[in-house]
């Protein structure tokens, strides 16, 4: 985000380069930032004349080519975008030349989503020495909360670390998604106000109880009575939480839990960095590195995969999800 920021500010300053090739994992800041450069370089009256938005499955490199080299008409600059320019992967080096010598008064946007360029590469040295190549990169689950919280600073609002836990649980890393719900929620809230797991589970329909993460609570603490019940309801709601997603949740927290054991310096500081954890979040492992020793640990991660393959389709095509997730059960609380 900081990158993100200083993007931002430099062409507030004026400072504009002639190309952004804007790349990577990450599609949100992709998107924020055609959508700032969309928005802010020309004055609305310009736009109609002088800004253009291709799309890489409708265009050759040579179109844009065309396209950046224009004279803007009866203003200082013109704005070519190219959005999903990843359909143009194969072709994308022939971008050299003109990066060599990019036209002065064009604004050329690159969006190469879920790709990155080779930084060794002459086109990407090129074009980082004539304008600006930004990689946006996945965030790892335990750096979505602190995401969050700048992106709810800005709207006023505050969370709690459950509800955000709530959210990297049901949606993942995807920012975009996240920050979807997160405009809901701000229509909504008043400024000030607290971002809680029961305002999610009545705003968004996530339920506060019976979810991914209060299904690895109940069994880290060995709380069989709650994961069965959670499993019912999960069998009861296919669809709203898919069984490759569980056992993917589960397995990836034994295979944290069997770091952890291994972990020379348990402090919480680092087993959080370690553990790629919000440090709100040790208890609930330290609660279950009692729970469960490592040689239990190692097996529950070797059973679990073989789960996994299971509820893919491998040799078990006649159990039901709901069995599946009760022979997961089965075996870590055995």
């Amino acid at each position: 985000m900081d990158e993100v920021l200083r993007i931002i500010k430099d062409i507030q300053a004026g400072n504009i380069k002639p190309i952004y090739f804007l790349m990577g994992e990450e599609p949100y800041y992709i998107d924020k930032l055609s959508e700032y450069i969309e928005n802010n370089i020309l004055q609305e009256h310009e736009r109609d004349f002088n800004q253009t938005v291709l799309y890489g499955r409708d265009v050759t490199i040579e179109d844009i080519v065309g396209n950046a080299k224009r004279f803007p008409m009866m203003a200082d600059r013109q704005v070519v975008i190219v959005k999903e320019a990843q359909e143009l992967s194969r072709t994308i080096d022939k971008l050299e030349s003109y990066a060599e010598n990019p036209q002065p008064t064009t604004v050329l946007v690159i969006c190469y989503k879920y790709k990155t360029l080779d930084k060794r590469k002459k086109v990407t040295k090129t074009l980082d020495k004539v304008g600006v190549v930004f990689e946006s990169k996945k965030l790892y689950e335990n750096q979505v909360g602190d995401w969050m919280k700048r992106v709810l600073a800005g709207k006023k609002l505050n969370i709690e670390p459950k509800a955000a836990a709530m959210f990297v649980d049901f949606l993942g890393t995807d920012l975009s998604r996240i920050a979807n719900e997160i405009d809901k929620l701000a229509i909504i809230l008043k400024p000030g106000e607290t971002i809680t797991p029961a305002v999610i589970e009545e705003n968004i329909g996530f339920s506060k109880d019976f979810n991914p993460f209060e299904l690895r609570k109940a069994i880290g603490e060995k709380n069989q009575l709650k994961a069965y019940q959670i499993a019912d309801y999960f069998a009861q709601n296919p669809k709203d939480n898919p069984i490759v997603l569980t056992i993917g949740l589960v397995f990836g927290f034994f295979t944290q839990l069997l770091q952890y054991h291994g972990l020379k310096d348990k402090s919480p500081a680092n087993a959080a960095k370690m553990l790629k954890v919000n440090p709100y979040f040790l208890k609930d492992y330290d609660v279950a590195l009692k729970n469960y020793p490592m040689k239990k640990v190692s097996a529950i991660v070797s059973t679990l995969r073989d789960i996994d393959v299971k509820s893919k389709g491998v040799g078990a095509n006649n159990i039901s999800q709901h069995d599946l997730l009760k022979e997961m059960l089965v075996k870590i609380f055995n």
